[in-house]
């Protein structure tokens, strides 16, 4: 699989914060994308590498915390990392019980932004992984004759089944 450059999508209506963001994650190497709002960012065009998303948690319109949830609901799995000036523990917890890579209260460190952008992006990278090698296995497989995917799902229900005999079978103690 051959990766393209990263992107961090930073989502922040401060224009100032936005652009503080994208000279720091820019400092590493990274490309970055600003926007000044969900809907902005949602019209974008994304590219099909390596992305995360660095969002602020107050925004015109949809909070980040509600766009999280709309991006969840319509299949967009992007890591997220969200920075905010008004966080409290419910946030947080909200934030990371939906998946979220990081919650940062500004004013924040660099290299703890730098640090989460980099967990963000390598679990992305994972996932893409993971579903390249579902759609190899899912394109072998749909190339199977009808011959050949019975003898295949003979195999799995016999594996299967065994594997189920061993974890039931009483173990003996030396």
């Amino acid at each position: 699989m051959i990766e393209t450059t990263p992107t961090v999508f930073v989502v922040d209506d401060d224009p100032s914060v936005g652009r503080a963001i994208k000279r720091l994650v820019e400092s590493v190497g990274l490309q970055v994308a600003h926007f000044g709002s969900a809907q902005e960012f949602l019209r974008s065009e994304r590219p099909d590498a390596p992305s995360c998303l660095v969002l602020d948690v107050r925004l015109p319109g949809v909070s980040g915390l509600d766009f999280q949830h709309e991006l969840a609901e319509a299949n967009i799995r992007i890591p997220i990392v969200f920075v905010t000036a008004h966080g409290d523990i419910q946030m947080t917890v909200r934030a990371m019980k939906a998946g979220a890579v990081e919650f940062l209260t500004k004013p924040f460190r660099d290299q703890d932004l730098l640090d989460a952008v980099q967990v963000a992006l390598e679990r992305d990278r994972a996932r893409r992984q993971r579903e390249a090698g579902i759609a190899t296995l899912r394109d072998r497989y749909e190339s199977l004759s009808a011959r050949e995917r019975e003898v295949v799902a003979m195999v799995v229900s016999a594996n299967s089944t065994s594997r189920l005999r061993r974890r039931l079978e009483p173990r003996k103690i030396l």
